[in-house]
Formats: structure tokens, C-alpha cells, sequence
């Protein structure tokens, strides 16, 4: 039997339609497919609604896959590829796997011989780092910076040593109601020269890719309250 293919499903990153961002091959792909691996039903209902899905929810096969789903037991999310049956792993905002779940289903398809195929869409870090004017041939990524105030400390002035000494845009987010919190200790922890460019709401109507020294954002009024944002500093 033909095996079914794993394809990585980007989504917006906020409430632009997916016509504005999405390729029209992609957009085909999407509404041909009947089962999906998805963090949330109703955020996946929606996504696929505004894409052009027609299909009828309740014949489709929509499958849960977030923070408390079992990691012992995978096996479920791969049988329909194993029947023969393509599946969409579906993120709730930008790429699969980039900072978002799913990288232990594709690595267990990868295990099992099931095709994976990445589909083009807006990646918010990607967008940041290209739109931010710094270093894009060396990079790191580093997700959410600890939360405690002296281990947060810490690795921001690691990471700003690293910008320094390698020459490297250091990358990280953080839930939208800590934004404040967290920029408050990069202007409290890091030299004054240092850059940081902060990409607020990107794709949207109220995108904002703001970059000043450490000095300016200590004055700065910009409200980062609540808005998805990037973090990158750089020397």
C-alpha cells in the first residue's frame, strides 16, 4: 500500500487572510486534505474556514497534538500515513516546529518511512531576522528566556556576549503579556550601545519593526503590551 505524506502546514500569524500570505499551491493542498494533527480544534476550524475549507467538520479526522499529549504513545498521529492517507500537521501560528509543536511527529515519520513535506508560509523569526538589519548569515535562536529574575539576568548577558564576541543576532520570544517585563530587563541588563530590534504584529495591518540602541528603548513609549513579538539583539 501507498503510504500517505506528512505536509507541514504554515497559518498566518494573525487575522490577514491566508490569500495575502499564503501560496495558491499551498492554499489547493490544504482544502484537499480530510485529517489534520493540530494544537487546538477550534483555532484549527477557523484557520481552515478562512482558507477556503469546505469540507464538512465533522467527517473530518482532527487530531490533537500540544503540550499534554502523551509523548509514549505517537503512534496514533502516524497510522492514517500508514494507511495511505496524507495528513496536514498544522501550526496555530506561522511554520510547524518553529517554535511550536510537532517536531516529534515528523521525526517519528521520518523513523517510519513516511514522506514529510514543508509547505511555504511566513515564519515570524525568519521575517524578524531579515527585516531587522542584522547579522543573517549567523544566527541563534534561543525560544522563551527564563522567567526568574536572576536567571533571566544571566542569559540575557550571555547572549550579549555572544552577539559581541561571534559576531551573532541573538533570537527569542516570550508570551505577549511578559513583553514589558522582559523588555524592561534587557534595558536594565544590557549595554547601552548594544541594538535591539523588537518585530511587533508582523503580517498585519499594525506590523511594527522598531530597532534602536539599548539607550533609546530606556525612553522609549513604544507599547509592547499583549502584541506577538520577535526579540533580536545584536551588537
Amino acid at each position: 500500500m501507498t503510504r500517505g505524506t506528512l505536509y507541514l502546514i504554515p497559518t498566518t500569524l494573525g487575522d490577514t487572510s491566508p490569500e495575502d500570505l499564503l501560496p495558491g499551491k499551498t492554499l489547493s493542498l490544504i482544502r484537499s486534505l480530510s485529517t489534520f494533527i493540530v494544537e487546538e480544534i477550534k483555532p484549527a476550524r477557523w484557520f481552515l474556514r478562512k482558507a477556503g475549507y469546505t469540507g464538512n467538520f465533522e467527517a473530518m479526522n482532527l487530531q490533537i497534538f500540544n503540550e499534554h499529549t502523551d509523548r509514549n504513545d505517537l503512534m496514533p498521529f502516524i497510522q492514517p500515513m500508514l494507511d495511505g492517507i496524507d495528513t496536514g500537521l498544522l501550526s496555530e501560528a506561522g511554520t510547524p516546529c518553529i517554535a511550536d509543536p510537532g517536531a516529534e511527529i515528523v521525526e517519528l515519520a521520518h523513523q517510519v518511512g513516511i514522506k514529510v513535506v514543508p509547505l511555504s508560509g511566513p515564519s515570524s523569526i525568519l521575517l524578524a531576522l531579515s527585516a531587522s538589519g542584522f547579522n543573517g548569515q549567523n544566527f541563534v535562536f534561543h525560544g522563551y528566556l527564563p522567567i526568574e529574575k536572576r536567571e533571566r539576568q544571566r542569559k540575557i548577558k550571555e547572549i550579549e556576549r555572544a552577539a559581541y564576541d561571534k559576531d551573532q543576532t541573538q533570537i527569542f520570544i516570550e508570551t505577549p503579556y511578559r513583553n514589558t517585563a522582559l523588555l524592561g530587563a534587557l534595558s536594565q541588563t544590557c549595554k547601552p550601545s548594544s541594538r535591539l530590534c523588537m518585530a511587533i504584529n508582523l503580517t498585519t495591518a499594525k506590523e511594527q519593526i522598531l530597532v534602536q540602541t539599548i539607550a533609546d528603548w530606556r525612553v522609549s513609549k513604544t507599547d509592547v503590551h499583549k502584541k506577538p513579538a520577535v526579540f533580536l539583539l545584536y551588537r
